[in-house]
């Protein structure tokens, strides 16, 4: 997936689920797509706090001890795909030398503990999230979606992927395209 062409990939683009999706899982939905390519896709959704789940206690099972005035994480539930595994969408300033697949000119993501032990030494990315588990696509299954009107897609910004405001991400993806939620619809169009 990572070495998709550039003129056909969604990496570094937000899948925005539309009303009548069918899959709870992914009711008003915003994913980052992480890779996209003819062998399938990988994203994780930016908009769904993980429950009961604090970036402290994850920092305390790994044995990680935080600096004191080290910046609270949000935790998210990524996608329906290995929970237990955990990755963190950063800023482009951040590089792992192990494994930062680096997405586009402003994200990352990383996968692995040290970007975990850096954020909590206080020398992480300048914004990031954590998210447990992600959503994928086998090849030809997301374009399959979007051709049945089951998701839009827009530029992913900082402002969104990173906003504290959950609840809103759905309503400001929706709105960078220029749309209004309340007149969208479930029903694909066909010509």
């Amino acid at each position: 997936m990572v070495g998709s062409d550039p003129d056909t990939s969604l990496a570094g683009q937000l899948l925005v689920a539309m009303p009548g999706m069918g899959d709870p899982r992914f009711d008003r939905a915003v994913i980052f797509l992480c890779a996209h390519s003819e062998d399938g896709a990988m994203g994780l959704i930016v908009n769904k706090p993980a429950e009961d789940v604090r970036f402290s206690d994850l920092l305390d099972q790994l044995s990680i001890s935080p600096a004191p005035d080290v910046r609270d994480v949000r935790v998210y539930s990524g996608g329906p795909v290995e929970h237990g595994r955990g990755f963190v969408l950063h800023s482009a300033d951040y590089t792992s030398n192990r494994s930062t697949l680096r997405v586009n000119d402003r994200f990352g993501m990383t996968a692995t503990l040290d970007i975990l032990e850096h954020i909590a030494r206080g020398f992480g990315p300048s914004q990031s999230l954590l998210a447990l588990g992600y959503a994928g696509w086998a090849p030809g299954q997301l374009e399959d979606e979007l051709g049945r009107n089951g998701w839009l897609t827009c530029a992913a910004t900082p402002e969104i992927v990173f906003s504290r405001n959950d609840g809103g991400k759905w309503g400001a993806a929706l709105r960078s395209l220029g749309v209004d939620a309340l007149m969208l619809s479930a029903d694909a169009g066909r010509a």
